[in-house]
C-alpha cells in the first residue's frame, strides 16, 4: 500500500464507515510513532503523514530550552539529545522561541514497509470500532424491547439470534419450558440486558422474563399500543400461567375486554407465541383490597383485609373450592397474586382465621 492507496483507502472507510479522516491520520501517526520508538529507541521523534500525497516521514526533534537551563544549578543542564539552547536554535532560525522544535528528517529506507503493515491494522481496528460503536447506537438502548431475529446457531447453553447487525445470546434456561426452538426459524425475543465493553456488544435475550408478556401485550393488543388500555403490572411463572393487570383511564373501554379480542383473537396471539402457557387478565384498582382479590381470580367471594398497608400485608379469607383456587397448584396463584400486587398475601379459610383471632365483617 503506496501513499495514494493509503488516500483512498482512508477516503473510502470515511465514506463508507463514517469515520472522520483526521481520526485516522492520528492513529496511524501515532502508531507509526509507537512503532519507530519501539524499535530504535529514539524517544525524541514523531511521524507525519501528508494528508494530500500520504506520503509518511519520521523526524527527530529538539525542543528549545531556555539559554539558562544550561548553568541552572538546579537543573542537569541541556540534554543534548532532546533540546538546544535559545541562542543555538536562532542560529538556525532567528523567528524560534523557547518550545518550538526543529525537526530532522530521518525516514529509514525500509520504512514503506512497516507502515504499510500498520495502516492494515490502524484501518482494521478502526472499522471495528465505527461498526461496534454504530451497532451501540442502534442497539443500546433496546434494552427491555422485543425484537425479532433468527435462529442462527447453538451450543451446549445457548442459542445465537441473528439480529441484524449483531448476534444476541439466548440462553437456553430463557427459553419457555418445552418449546422447540429449530434452527433459521424466526423468533420474538426479549432484551434483558445490553453491555458494551472491550470485547463488542452483549446483548443477552430471554423468552421467560415477565416483561416478554408486556411487550406482547402491546404488540399485539392495538389499545395497548395506543395507549388506552394500560398494562399496570405482569407476574410469571414461564411455561405455567401468568398474570397481566391491565386498567383503562377511559371509562367506556372494557381493559380486560380488549385485550381478549372477540372470541379470544387477540389473546391466542399470545398464547400462540407462548406455547399453551395460561394468561390471567385481571382488573387493575388503586383500592388495593379490590385488587388482591381481582388477582386471585379464579377464586371468587373473597373477604380482603389490609392487615399494615406499610408492609404491604394482606389476609384474604376463602371458603370451600375458592380456598384452593386462591392459593392454586403448589401454591401458585397466591404467589403469583403477590408479584402482581406487591403484597404479602396471606389465605385462610373462616375457621382458621377466627381460631386466631381474626374476623371480617361485610360492611
Amino acid at each position: 500500500m503506496n501513499g495514494k492507496e493509503f488516500i483512498k483507502a482512508v477516503e473510502l472507510v470515511e465514506k463508507e464507515k463514517g469515520i472522520d479522516r483526521e481520526i485516522i491520520f492520528e492513529a496511524m501517526e501515532n502508531a507509526l510513532m509507537a512503532a519507530y520508538k519501539r524499535n530504535t529507541g529514539i524517544q525524541n521523534s514523531k511521524v507525519l503523514i501528508d494528508k494530500n500525497s500520504g506520503d509518511i516521514k519520521v523526524y527527530s526533534y529538539l525542543t528549545v530550552v531556555e539559554d539558562e537551563k544550561e548553568n541552572d544549578p538546579e537543573s542537569d543542564g541541556i540534554d543534548l539529545d532532546t533540546e538546544i539552547s535559545l541562542t543555538e536554535a536562532r542560529k538556525v532560525n532567528p523567528t524560534l522561541n523557547v518550545g518550538d522544535t526543529i525537526d530532522t528528517e530521518i525516514t529509514p529506507k525500509d520504512f514503506g514497509r512497516v507502515a504499510t503493515s500498520t495502516a492494515k491494522q490502524v484501518l482494521i481496528q478502526k472499522i471495528r470500532e465505527a461498526e461496534r460503536n454504530s451497532i451501540l447506537n442502534e442497539l443500546g438502548d433496546k434494552q427491555d424491547e422485543l425484537l425479532i431475529g433468527t435462529v442462527e446457531l447453538e451450543d451446549r447453553d445457548n442459542y445465537y439470534i441473528n439480529l441484524g447487525r449483531s448476534n444476541g445470546i439466548l440462553p437456553k434456561k430463557e427459553c419457555i419450558p418445552g418449546e422447540k426452538i429449530e434452527m433459521g426459524s424466526q423468533i420474538k425475543v426479549y432484551v434483558s440486558k445490553v453491555d458494551s465493553n472491550s470485547k463488542g456488544l452483549l446483548i443477552l435475550l430471554s423468552r421467560t422474563h415477565y416483561g416478554f408478556i408486556k411487550r406482547l401485550f402491546e404488540l399485539e393488543i392495538p389499545e395497548v399500543t395506543d395507549g388506552n388500555v394500560l398494562v399496570y403490572s405482569v407476574a410469571r411463572d414461564a411455561g405455567n400461567r401468568s398474570k397481566v393487570a391491565v386498567y383503562s383511564e377511559n371509562s367506556r373501554i372494557d381493559p380486560i375486554g380488549s385485550c381478549i379480542g372477540e372470541k379470544g383473537t387477540r389473546i391466542a396471539n399470545i398464547l400462540k407465541e407462548l406455547h399453551g402457557e395460561k394468561i390471567d387478565i385481571v382488573k387493575y384498582d388503586k383500592d388495593p383490597q379490590v385488587f388482591i382479590e381481582n388477582s386471585l381470580a379464579p377464586a371468587k367471594n373473597l373477604k380482603v383485609l389490609i392487615m399494615d398497608s406499610k408492609k404491604q400485608e394482606a389476609l384474604v379469607i376463602a371458603d370451600g373450592e375458592n380456598y384452593s383456587l386462591a392459593i392454586g397448584k403448589k401454591g401458585m396463584n397466591a404467589k403469583l397474586a403477590s408479584r402482581l400486587t406487591k403484597y404479602k398475601i396471606d389465605i385462610k379459610n373462616t375457621k382458621d382465621a377466627e381460631s386466631l383471632g381474626i374476623t371480617f365483617r361485610d360492611e
